[in-house]
This record gives C-alpha cells, sequence and structure tokens, in this order.
C-alpha cells in the first residue's frame, strides 16, 4: 500500500478523486437543497391558494355545508374564533400541523363578533386576510397517510366572526424528486469518480511516461559510468522537457568536470614523473659515485617538485570550495611587495582595498609577475588603480604577446604555449591557470589583451570594498 500511494502518479489520481468527490458533494447537497426548497415553496402556493379559494366561498355568504372541500382530495380545515372545527374534508381521518387536531365538524358556536374592534388591523365582513402562515404536518385521507405543507388564512364572514381556513397541499413531489435526486446522485457520483479517477490515472500515467524514461536513462548511466550519455528529451514544451534539458546540462558539466578531473591527474603525475625520475636518477649516482653528486641539480629538483605539490594543493583546495576569507586587503601594498628584488619590474600604484584571502591574491601576483618576466625582453609594468567599484591590477611585459585565438587557452591548466620550450624554464603550466581561479572565486575576472607598448597585458578585476 505505502508503495503504492508512494507513486506520483497514484497520489495525483487519489488528489483529483478526492477533489472531485468534495465538490460533487457540495454540489449535490446545494442541488438537493435548492430542489426541497423550490417544491415546498410551490406546495405551500398551492395551499395558499386553496385556502384563498374557500375563504372567498366563506366570505360570498357559502354556508359550511356547500364548500366544496373534496374537489382536490387536499385536507382542509375551517375553524372558527373559538377554535371549535366548523367544516373540514369528507374522508380526513387525521390531522397535525394546523390549529385542531380535529377532523369531525362540530355545530358552531354563536359569534360574540371580534374581540378587535378597535384594532386597526380587524378585519371588515366578507374581507380576506393577506398575511398567510405556512406550516408542515401529516394527514391521513381516506387510509392514506402523507406529509403536506398547510396554509392558515383568516377570514371575516358577517354573523360568523373571524374564520380560520387550513388548507393542505401534498408534498409527495417534493419527496419523490428529492429522494429520485438522492438516488441518482448514490449511483452517479461513484461511476463520475471512477471516471475522473481512470482518466486522472491514465493522463498522469501519459504526462509520466517521460519521467520514467529519464530515470531509466540516469540509472544505466549510473551503473555504466558512461556519462556521455544522454536523456531522452520529450517533444514538448513544458516542465518535463525542461527537466530533461537540464538534466542534460547537468550531465555535459559532469562530463567536462570528470574528463578534467582525469586530465589533471593525468598530467599532474606526467609533470611529477620528470623532477622525481631527475632527483631519483641523481641520488642513485651519488650513492655509487659521491663524487658526481651533483647537489646544485639536486637542489633545484627539489625545489620545482616542492612548487608543484604546492600549486597542486591549491588547485585541489580551490576545487573543493575553499573559503576566500573576508580579510580587507591593498593591492598596491601587494604590488610592491610582490615587485621587490625583480629585476626589470616597475611599479605604479595607488591603495585600492579589496576583501578576500591575502596568501591567495599573493599568490595571483606572483603568478602574474613570473609570468611576465619568464617572457619579457627586458621590461615589466605593474599598474594598480581603482575604476568605478572595481580595483584593477594591470601586469605588461615586452615579450612576444599572447595570439588571440589562445588568450583564453592560457588559462588552462598544464597548458604551454611553447612547447618547445625546457620544463626548467617553463614551469607546469598551473601559473595563470590558478590566478584565474583565485580571481573568479573572489569575484572578479582575469583576463588577457596586448600591452600598448607591445608583448601582453595581463588585467585582473576584483570588486573593491
Amino acid at each position: 500500500m505505502r508503495r503504492l500511494f508512494g507513486s506520483v502518479r497514484a497520489r495525483a489520481t487519489l488528489g483529483a478523486t478526492l477533489v472531485v468527490a468534495v465538490a460533487l458533494v457540495a454540489a449535490g447537497v446545494s442541488v438537493l437543497l435548492s430542489l426541497r426548497s423550490d417544491l415546498i415553496d410551490q406546495a405551500g402556493t398551492q395551499a395558499e391558494r386553496t385556502a384563498r379559494n374557500v375563504a372567498a366561498s366563506l366570505a360570498a355568504g357559502t354556508s359550511y355545508a356547500d364548500l366544496k372541500l373534496d374537489d382536490d382530495e387536499e385536507p382542509v380545515q375551517v375553524v372558527d374564533d373559538h377554535g371549535t372545527l366548523v367544516a373540514a374534508s369528507e374522508d380526513l381521518q387525521r390531522i397535525t400541523g394546523t390549529g385542531t387536531g380535529a377532523v369531525k365538524p362540530q355545530p358552531p358556536r354563536e359569534s360574540t363578533g371580534s374581540d378587535d374592534e378597535d384594532d386597526d388591523t380587524a378585519l371588515e365582513p366578507g374581507e380576506i386576510a393577506d398575511e398567510v402562515t405556512l406550516t408542515n404536518g401529516s394527514a391521513t385521507i381516506d387510509g392514506e397517510s402523507a406529509d403536506y405543507r398547510f396554509a392558515a388564512l383568516e377570514v371575516e364572514v358577517q354573523d360568523k366572526g373571524t374564520l380560520t381556513v387550513y388548507a393542505g397541499a401534498s408534498l409527495d413531489a417534493e419527496q419523490g424528486a428529492v429522494g429520485t435526486a438522492q438516488t441518482v446522485m448514490l449511483i452517479g457520483f461513484p461511476l463520475l469518480l471512477g471516471v475522473v479517477a481512470a482518466v486522472t490515472w491514465l493522463v498522469t500515467r501519459r504526462a509520466l511516461r517521460p519521467v520514467e524514461g529519464i530515470r531509466a536513462e540516469m540509472a544505466a548511466i549510473t551503473a555504466s559510468e558512461d556519462l556521455a550519455r544522454r536523456v531522452p528529451v520529450p517533444d514538448t514544451h513544458d516542465e518535463v522537457a525542461r527537466l530533461a534539458r537540464t538534466t542534460n546540462e547537468t550531465l555535459a558539466a559532469l562530463e567536462t568536470s570528470v574528463e578534467r578531473q582525469r586530465r589533471f591527474v593525468a598530467d599532474a603525475s606526467h609533470e611529477l614523473r620528470s623532477p622525481v625520475a631527475s632527483l631519483r636518477t641523481q641520488l642513485e649516482v651519488a650513492a655509487a659515485h659521491p663524487e658526481l653528486l651533483d647537489l646544485e641539480g639536486a637542489v633545484e629538483d627539489t625545489v620545482r617538485l616542492q612548487r608543484l605539490a604546492g600549486d597542486l594543493l591549491l588547485l585541489a583546495r580551490l576545487d573543493a570550495g575553499e573559503r576566500v576569507g573576508d580579510k580587507r586587503v591593498d593591492l598596491g601594498e601587494l604590488a610592491v611587495r610582490g615587485a621587490r628584488g625583480r629585476a626589470g619590474v616597475t611599479v605604479e600604484a595607488t591603495d585600492v582595498e579589496v576583501v578576500g584571502s591575502r596568501g591567495q591574491l599573493e599568490r595571483v601576483l606572483g603568478n602574474l609577475l613570473d609570468n611576465a618576466q619568464r617572457h619579457a625582453r627586458a621590461a615589466v609594468a605593474v599598474t594598480v588603480r581603482r575604476e568605478g567599484d572595481w580595483a584593477v591590477v594591470e601586469v605588461a611585459d615586452d615579450g612576444r604577446g599572447v595570439p588571440a585565438a589562445d588568450r583564453e587557452r592560457v588559462f588552462e591548466r598544464f597548458v604551454r604555449l611553447d612547447e618547445a620550450r625546457a620544463r626548467d624554464d617553463g614551469g607546469a603550466g598551473l601559473g595563470l591557470a590558478i590566478a584565474r581561479d583565485v580571481a573568479v572565486r573572489h569575484g572578479g575576472t582575469l583576463t588577457v589583451r596586448d600591452a600598448p607598448a607591445g608583448g601582453a597585458l595581463f588585467e585582473l578585476r576584483l570588486p573593491v570594498v
């Protein structure tokens, strides 16, 4: 049961059925109440019409014996101002809901006239009251019992005083109609709910069929670990199609990320192999022939290995989402300190503060200066200034520059444009990649373009405090 109602289709079907059921019950009750009210009003109108006809006959002087009270086979009573039944339907055997339960007429008492002769609302002889009192009751006529709507109407008759006419109209039509409506509802509502449930089940199954296809394909991708596969996109413009497209975009991003990690691991292994192999060779030679130990070369390989390990560790921390920090850092001060002791480097800087990690920003400036010195012919110029809400750091060299087609590629990991360059001179190709990652994580950008005097100009932009 839990598995069944754990399905979206089952919950949607149940929800739709419940909503329709509540709506049908509310509508059915409203219809029944309205139908009953209308039929009762009709019965009341009919009873009032009968009462006025009898009252008109009495006002015209018709005697009790000559009253036609059995024409419509409805219960009629005439009661005088003493409460005595003076006329009634011939076959009336029992009655409730009127002024008296008597069914057999009695000889009338002498009228004492109206007790309200000074009342402005008192009736004149032959006058019929405007107001009618309606009540519900029952009666038995000729052995048949039924419920009735009774109308009570007063009439003033000469020498007879104030008489009250009670006339009934059967409620059988109301009861029959309401009963029929209830029967139809009791039979029709479950059938209608069944149709609603079936239609909802089929519609949701059709609507969710692409979702099942997406789920199945995702399960297959998980089992095969083939991130090149994509989920099917339905030929619609609804939420399911957007879900499929977003899923494919996520798979593409994941595939790119995994491929990037694979290349990273492969390139890191390749870069580490060279200094490790060189250092091992020197140590093995030194072990066999101590006089041939190249101590300077061993130190250089160790330093290179240390730097490479540091770069790889920083990239790993950046990929893991290391926080950039929230300290104020003066980029002008960092530029001056970073250029100190570097030959051919000039600095023109103003104090511009940003928020971030001082260590990471020092690493960015250091990497940019290392790259510029590596490619410069003679001079490197560093400029730090503020432009609106941005701190701008420019590092320009007078080297050969970066071709336009490679200006994004140089920021990829382990990329060296000059493949013929010695590894010892060119580094591992991680400096610019690290610089851009740090810039992006600080909410900024790092781009490259041609310097005004030739060479390459790297521009770092970071939001100011």
